[in-house]
This record gives C-alpha cells, structure tokens and sequence, in this order.
C-alpha cells in the first residue's frame, strides 16, 4: 500500500510537469516526452481488477508506419535502387549489430550516441551506427579491394530524436560506396552526380550540394594557429553552423573549447566563404591557406572535382562551402552534403530557421551526405592496408516526412497494392467459378483480388475498387459463362466489354500497361 501511495504521490507531480510544460507551450517533443513518463506511472497503479496495465505505445524515436506510408516508401526506395544500379552497384547485407570494438573510436564525439547492448554469451555488442564502418570491417575482413556497392537498412543512434523533423533512434540508411585505387576524383564526382539524379528524380523541391574536404579544414585549423590536438572538436562546432549562427559557434569554440577569440575570429574570415572552381583558384593564392601543404592539395582536388562535375552537368547545384564540416572522425578528404533549400517543402520548425541567411530561402535540412574515407579499412585490416573509400549516404526519413507531406496538401490518393482486376459477380452461387478465374489470372501472373464471400452486391466490389484504386474488374454471370465469355469493367470510365475468356489475359495486360 505504501508503494502505492509514493507511486499516486510522483503520479501528482509529474502531472503537474505536464500542465506546466503545457501552459508554458514548450516543444511537442518535451511534452510527449513528459506526458510518456506519466501514462508508465498509472500503468504501474494498474486497473480496478488489481491486474498490471501497460502503456500501447511505439519506443522513443521509433514509429510505426501504415500502408499508405509505406507505399511512398517503396516508391523512394525503387527510385533509389535504380539510380543505384544505373551507375552499376551490386548489394551487400551485414549484421544489425557488431562487436563493440568495430564501432568504438570511429565517430568522434558522435560514438556516446551508439547503442550497447547487454552481454550475451560473451561477447560485447552494440546495434550499428551507420553502413559504412561495417562496410570497412567487411572489405577488410574478406580482403577486398574494389568494389561498388550499395546497402539499404536500418541503423540506430541514441540520439534525442526530433521525430518531426524527421530525426529518429531507428532509421534507414541507404548508402553507395566505391572502394579501390582510381584516378583521383572520378568516383567522388559520380557519387555527387548519383545525389543530384536521385533529389531531381523525387522532386523534392530546390537544393543545394555542399563541397568541402577535410585536409582544406585541418590546413585552415593550423594556419589560424588551432592546436592539433584541437582539430577534430574545433571541426565537430564548426559542423554546427547550418544550425546555429556565426556568434554562438564562436562562443562555444571560446567558452568551451578554449580557444582564443583572436583565433575563431581568424576561422571566421574562412568559414563564411563559398564559390566554385574561382573560389578555390583564390584559396590557392591566400597568404595564410598557401602555407598548407594539405590544404593546397585539398584545393587542387576540388578544382579537379568541379571540371569533372560540369562534365556531368551538375554544378548548377553544387557549392564549395568552407564552412561545411562533417563531424564523423573517419572522413580524409572530400566530404559533402546536400540540403533542401526550398522553403515550404515540409514545415520548418523555428529551430531551422535559426540563423539562416535573411536573403535566402529556409534549409529544412541536410537529406544526403557523405565523403572520403581512405584510412579506415586500415583501421581493421591486420596489416593496416589501406582501401580508398569514398560514399554517400541518402537520408531517406527526412525525404519521406517531405513526401508524405506533400501527399497529404496535394490529397494525392496513394494506392496501397498493386491489384490489377477484381474478379467479381452480379449473380449468387457464383464463388467457384470465381475462384476458377482468379486461379487463372495468379498463375499468368496478374495482380488480382476477389471479395471474400460467397455472394457479395455487386455494388459493394465496384466500390471497393473505387476505393483501392482498382482499375479492372472481371464481372462473371450466368449469361457470361455461358457464352465463354467476361465482362471487363473499366472502373474509371464504367464503360464495359465482353471478352472471349481465352482473350482475358492479353486484354488485361494491354489496358494495365497503357495505364
């Protein structure tokens, strides 16, 4: 009883958590959060009948996803795929987790965000991060040295999921990778081309690629007199300014990276700068940038990418920006990200709006990145050899939250199957000669369906149709059958012909392709 009483007592006030957050008009995110949080302590009283209820919900950051939702996702997933294997990718599958030590020291200050799971039978586990450090450890594993490969599945982050800005703890990635020795910048172009044909395929709105390269930001590092032991968490904050302005980065490399104003200031100058193949021919002839070894080398491969990328007729949409960073550790050179620029693609939260520049149009965020890797199959190989990597990864739940947006303003009627005809009746006792038919139809490999029940109105399958988009259906009678023949309903039209049985099939085929 005494149990019962504390747990009634925190029930109180997390209630009252609830209602102030509430009045306050605090985020969603915190709300649900909180209001989570209470529906687990009522559970725990239980109902009247003393047995213990539990809350129906989905974990933190994960979601279900109904038909309608996922027959968008599969169209993202095929426009993918084909661009995929357009530009002459094979598949690979690895396991959902990996040994704790394959994932440990590979993303920086990103690596508290890996999920650990409890030891079983011996070995430490954690659930994968991303595709590309089990990618590492497979070349590695199996000797590898040239490959290009794509992988579509899930991966997990310990993250403080933003769901609305569609940033979950489980979610799909879907990554393309070339690994092996080529000439340099060729495999890094066509990765962006790859970017630049997927975005323009699903019509997502405006968007730009951002270009930069690791070795240009570690010159830069040194030259405006970082520390090297610096480097790396200098970079993590200067990853953060697509999301918050110039004045805070600074703050935050001052306050709490220690660095002296005098030398943020000089990261500044840099960081606010963008162009193209000019902007890197200027960048050459820099007094401080030129002093760089890396940095110039850097410079000299972004102008070798951008001939390559107006060969490929891209560079309408791609931007060299110093100020991009990518925080993972394992990037060694280029690394880019495209971000949707179109304001009103999908609600922009306030947070995104933050410290956008006034004369452009609001960023509703990243929705691929990716970059070079040359140094981390070395890091798994026993003899540290090293395979060149370079990849993209394409973030396809934010692209999905801007379709499923843009379904539901447009009220575009999503299909949810793929049936072809349904086969149906007007008359009673008709079911086995339906079900002959649709036998028919299955084993010819059309798509079809047939009500489940033995005399169904005619009017309730012709609105089922209606309903799933249907766009054939096979009507049988006594009549019909008799003269060895269907009549085929065109459901948008509601014009009808009969056609000879033997004919059914063909017919079927031909008005399903013209669709």
């Amino acid at each position: 009883m005494e149990d019962k009483a504390q747990i009634q007592e925190a029930i109180k006030i997390q209630g009252e958590v609830v209602r102030k957050l509430k009045s306050e008009k605090a985020s969603k995110e915190q709300i649900d959060e909180e209001v989570a949080k209470l529906l687990q302590l009522k559970a725990q009283i239980g109902g009247d009948d003393g047995k213990h209820q539990f809350v129906l919900k989905t974990a933190k950051g994960t979601r279900d996803y109904n038909p309608k939702q996922m027959a968008i996702r599969e169209r993202v997933f095929n426009t993918i795929i084909s661009c995929f294997k357009r530009h002459g990718a094979e598949t690979i599958d690895t396991p959902v987790f990996e040994l704790k030590e394959t994932l440990t020291g590979k993303y920086g200050e990103d690596s508290k965000l890996i999920y650990d799971l409890k030891d079983q039978g011996g070995e430490l586990l954690s659930l994968r991060y991303d595709l590309t450090v089990p990618f590492a450890r497979y070349l590695a594993m199996n000797k590898i040295t040239n490959i290009k490969r794509y992988h579509i599945a899930k991966v997990y982050r310990r993250d403080n999921p933003a769901m609305t800005r569609g940033r979950y703890r489980e979610f799909y990635q879907c990554d393309f990778d070339i690994a092996g020795q080529y000439d340099g910048m060729i495999p890094d172009a066509e990765c962006l081309k790859i970017v630049h044909e997927i975005l323009s395929e699903l019509d997502l709105g405006d968007f730009r690629i951002k270009v930069n390269d690791r070795r240009i930001l570690d010159g830069m590092f040194a030259v405006c007199g970082v520390p090297d032991d610096k480097f790396r968490s200098i970079c993590s904050t200067v990853d953060k300014l697509d999301k918050m302005p110039w004045e805070d980065v600074k703050k935050e490399m001052v306050n709490e990276k220690g660095l002296s104003e005098e030398v943020a200031d000089r990261i500044g100058e840099y960081v606010s700068l963008q162009g193209g193949m000019d902007l890197a021919e200027r960048l050459l002839q820099d007094h401080r940038m030129s002093q760089s070894k890396q940095a110039c080398a850097g410079l000299s491969d972004i102008k070798l990418l951008f001939s390559y990328l107006q060969l490929f007729q891209v560079t309408d949409k791609v931007v060299f920006d110093l100020s991009l960073a990518r925080g993972l550790d394992y990037y060694t050179g280029i690394i880019y990200e495209a971000v949707l620029t179109q304001a009103g693609a999908v609600p922009a939260p306030a947070e995104a709006q933050k410290g956008a520049p006034a004369e452009e149009s609001v960023s509703v965020g990243s929705v691929a990145g990716g970059g070079r890797y040359d140094g981390l199959v070395g890091m798994f190989d026993p003899k540290g050899r090293k395979v060149p990597c370079v990849g993209v990864s394409i973030g396809i739940e934010r692209i999905f939250s801007i379709m499923e947006h843009k379904a539901e303003v447009s009220a575009e009627k999503v299909r949810t199957t793929e049936v072809q005809v349904m086969v149906a009746s007007a008359q009673k006792n008709l079911l086995e000669e339906k079900l002959r038919l649709i036998t028919e139809l299955w084993d010819a490999g059309i798509k079809a369906e047939v009500m489940y029940k033995k005399n169904p109105k005619l009017l309730s399958q012709l609105q089922h149709c209606e309903e799933s988009g249907i766009p054939l259906v096979a009507i049988l009678g006594e009549q019909e059958l008799k003269d060895g023949v269907v009549k085929l309903r065109v459901v948008a039209t509601r014009e009808e012909v009969d056609i000879s049985r033997a004919d059914l099939i063909a017919e079927i085929r031909k008005r399903t392709s013209e669709a």
